[in-house]
């Protein structure tokens, strides 16, 4: 591993229970976090951050997958899927940007999970303890709104000042109760209101 991680830390939600209404089957969010050093830390303002990114990522990346895969019965069975990253106060967005923005790292999940859609994300600057979000889609299909899904989780110690927490999220599962409908319905019916008003 080209980047130091401190500590791997896993949360793992079961949802029975949505609006006092037992969920069919119970859907399981998984969020992996590993605790790296920053590789540009104490460095200045670093105009060229592809060696630090095509060194590690894809190392990094590929354990993270495997870390996850451990909690399901196989890459099919996750259904919506996201990524994160926490940069410490000391260092930029664009160092947290940097390592999960790359096919070096987000390929070794899409290919896991033989997945279509992009990775949603969200990447923000933090001190210890700060809360993190997680935002997972369908893996298949953006429009799915039923697997617009956020797992949060929060690590007391990281990111230290000079820290990167990298995340993934996994659910087997959109949530329990979805009736909203798709995104595609609702082009459906705006297209019809337009071609009304137009006769």
């Amino acid at each position: 591993m080209h980047f130091e991680v401190r500590k791997v830390v896993t949360t793992i939600e079961e949802i029975r229970v949505e609006g006092g209404k037992a969920a069919a089957t119970p859907i399981k969010m998984v969020g992996v976090a590993y605790i790296i050093k920053n590789p540009w830390a104490g460095q200045g303002f670093v105009e060229n951050l592809r060696p630090e990114i095509s060194a590690g990522c894809s190392e990094l990346g590929e354990e993270m997958v495997a870390t996850m895969l451990a909690h399901f019965p196989s890459g099919d069975a996750i259904e919506a899927y996201g990524k994160a990253a926490i940069i410490g106060l000391d260092g930029e967005i664009e160092h947290a940007s940097g390592i999960i923005h790359t096919l070096r790292f987000g390929n070794h999940y899409r290919d896991a999970v033989n997945a279509k859609s992009f990775l949603s994300f969200t990447n923000k600057r933090g001190p210890a303890g700060t809360s993190i979000q997680i935002p997972m889609m369908h893996k298949d299909n953006a429009g799915f709104r039923s697997h617009y899904i956020t797992l949060e989780m929060h690590i007391e110690d990281a990111p230290a000042a000079n820290e990167i927490i990298v995340v993934l999220g996994g659910s087997d599962g959109g949530r329990a109760h979805p009736r909203i409908g798709n995104r595609y319905m609702d082009m459906e019916e705006i297209a019809a209101q337009k071609a009304a008003a137009k006769t």
